[in-house]
């Protein structure tokens, strides 16, 4: 199941995220060699403490993992303005409650292929970009931020994503590092859904029985 993870489930889901930062240090501390903050068997930086929610492809008993994403609103501090500012023009806004960042996803491929032998790498990286497609619609985000190196820009076209690249800057490693504005939209959701052969949705909103602040009142009574 793909599922959002807010900070007042962090608990719920401890052991789904214990294995999201084992997996991002391995994909991009020890595999992309890239400089990120190590603690132990984990990648986790500052903005892992400033209560963000993940998108996560785990089983129906949240016991593996499958892939991650860390998701932030632009209106607070985001990786794009503090670390990637030189990767877009000076006179874009990209401040907005409509606009988030992804950051950080990564698929676990071994993991992907013991428990799902028809999906490889790239439809497995297709489908957390679809799912990612369906939870930011149905959260009322119209354009997603993300930083990427440019061969990515295929995958995102074989994945039937649309993204506009807004410019790119070197300094940053091997390769530029490019800023790119996804378009979140139902036409666009279709076009995703077409080029995986899906009409079911992957991402499906969790609604509790009872609101956070009824079971307060109740308490509270």
């Amino acid at each position: 199941m793909f599922v959002i993870i807010q900070a007042h489930e962090y608990q719920k889901y401890a052991a789904v995220l214990d294995q999201m930062f084992r997996l991002r240090k391995k994909v991009f501390a020890d595999t992309l060699g890239w400089d990120v903050p190590v603690i132990g068997p984990y990648e986790r930086d500052s903005y892992d403490a400033l209560a963000p929610a993940y998108l996560v492809w785990c089983n129906d008993s949240r016991t593996r993992l499958y892939g991650g994403m860390r998701l932030m609103p632009t209106t607070g501090p985001t990786l794009l303005y503090d670390v990637f500012r030189e990767t877009f023009p000076a006179a874009a806004d990209l401040i907005a409650p409509g606009i988030w960042e992804g950051t950080r996803m990564c698929i676990d491929e071994e993991a992907i292929a013991k428990d799902f032998a028809n999906i490889d790498a790239s439809r497995a990286f297709s489908m957390m970009l679809l799912a990612l497609c369906e939870c930011a619609l149905d959260h009322g985000i119209h354009t997603m931020i993300s930083n990427y190196e440019p061969y990515l820009k295929r995958v995102y076209k074989r994945a039937g994503a649309e993204v506009e690249e807004l410019g790119r800057a070197d300094g940053y490693g091997k390769y530029p590092v490019c800023c790119g504005a996804f378009e979140v939209s139902d036409r666009v959701l279709r076009r995703m859904r077409a080029a995986l052969g899906l009409t079911l949705p992957l991402y499906v909103r969790h609604v509790p029985a009872r609101s956070v602040v009824t079971q307060f009142l109740e308490m509270a009574a």
